[in-house]
């Protein structure tokens, strides 16, 4: 029996990435694509098509389906190979008419790290990292070990050290900006620089920074605990909502203080405070009338009087302009377009293990 909340929260996939974090333009790059060819990670002209090499044409494969950008399916009946369609919340975002194709609103990269670890998320050592380390600094041994030993408690089949070491890596490498890229100190206690910003994006957040370990110490990270600039408070509470409705979308409320600290919940994805997550909730309250901030007994507790998934994307489309008021189809109509987005996402992740275990044979 599994006594580890990584089992319910992602599924193994270990090092899938091809050692790359993802880049500037491929998940727009994959939306496009994939929209007119769900085939095209499968052609011979795939290098051509993206533009990259092969190893990076894998990679933006399984980014844009780790942020559930894409899902896999057989290609046919019995068929080994997989095409791929394009989700809702793809085409919400990544449309020329979308929310932000361009990822140029930093709002963006907060939602799609979410999207990443959010349930069923493909990237179970991500999730670790930022769900169950129990202190903000870590060695990468000290990281690896500790999803090890999730993923025995998982009830998974052991992991290669070496894939989590590579995926250990890839982390770092995604969020932490490289040592001395920055022109300025400044520089990197914001963003970095611009080819640090280039090269992988999700470096603007600022969540990871490496530390000085001292003299042959191990590489040592931490991850940052100053204020959120770029994280608007509706991308908080469509985390929350969304979160809640994962617990239980019947509930009517949930406590500010599970949000802030189980593992899963916002405050942990984006290593925000109870009172900074509570601050962001309540100016968003104060714009939705279907949402308000209740307290007894000395416990605050986000209350919601609609489903919480619904008002989690009217507040998440309001900060970006309605996109859903500006031709985007509605999910059922996306649905009819790609009716494999329908097939149970269980069934899909086992049969892309499958698939993949017999293309590493």
């Amino acid at each position: 029996m599994a006594t580890t909340p990584l089992a319910l929260a992602a599924r193994p996939a270990f090092a899938r990435h091809e050692t790359f974090a993802p880049r500037f333009g491929w998940l727009h790059k994959a939306y496009l694509q994939v929209s007119e060819n769900n085939d095209v990670f499968l052609r011979d002209d795939a290098t051509v098509t993206l533009g990259v090499g092969k190893n990076m044409v894998n990679a933006i494969r399984y980014w844009s389906a780790a942020f559930k950008l894409t899902v896999e399916y057989p290609k046919s009946g019995n068929s080994r190979a997989f095409a791929a369609a394009p989700t809702w919340e793809a085409r919400w975002l990544l449309d020329e008419n979308g929310a932000d194709p361009y990822l140029e609103d930093p709002a963006s990269l907060w939602l799609l790290h979410w999207w990443l670890l959010s349930p069923t998320s493909a990237t179970p050592a991500w999730w670790t990292a930022f769900h169950l380390l129990p202190s903000a600094r870590f060695t990468e041994p000290e990281l690896t070990e500790l999803i090890e030993r999730h993923v025995r408690l998982a009830g998974w089949d052991g992991a290669v050290r070496a894939s989590v070491e590579k995926d250990v890596d890839c982390m770092t490498k995604m969020y932490a900006p490289r040592k001395g890229s920055a022109a300025s100190k400044k520089q990197v206690e914001t963003a970095g620089s611009f080819e640090d910003v280039l090269d992988c994006p999700f470096r603007e957040l600022g969540l990871l920074e490496s530390v000085d370990p001292g003299h042959k110490a191990p590489r040592t990270w931490r991850f940052t605990s100053t204020a959120r600039t770029s994280l608007p408070p509706a991308v908080v509470a469509y985390a929350c909502l969304d979160y809640a409705a994962q617990m239980d979308s019947g509930a009517g409320s949930i406590a500010i203080a599970r949000l802030a600290n189980e593992p899963g919940g916002p405050g942990r994805a984006f290593r925000i405070r109870e009172p900074e997550l509570a601050q962001s909730l309540e100016t968003v309250c104060d714009q939705h009338p279907e949402l308000a901030i209740s307290e007894a007994v000395g416990q605050r507790a986000l209350v919601f009087h609609r489903n919480p998934k619904e008002l989690a994307w009217d507040v998440l489309d309001e900060h970006y302009g309605r996109v859903r008021d500006r031709g985007c189809p509605t999910r059922e109509e996306w649905l009819d377009k790609y009716p494999q987005l329908a097939t149970k996402p269980a069934k899909r992740a086992a049969a892309a293990a499958i698939a993949m275990l017999e293309e590493a044979v």
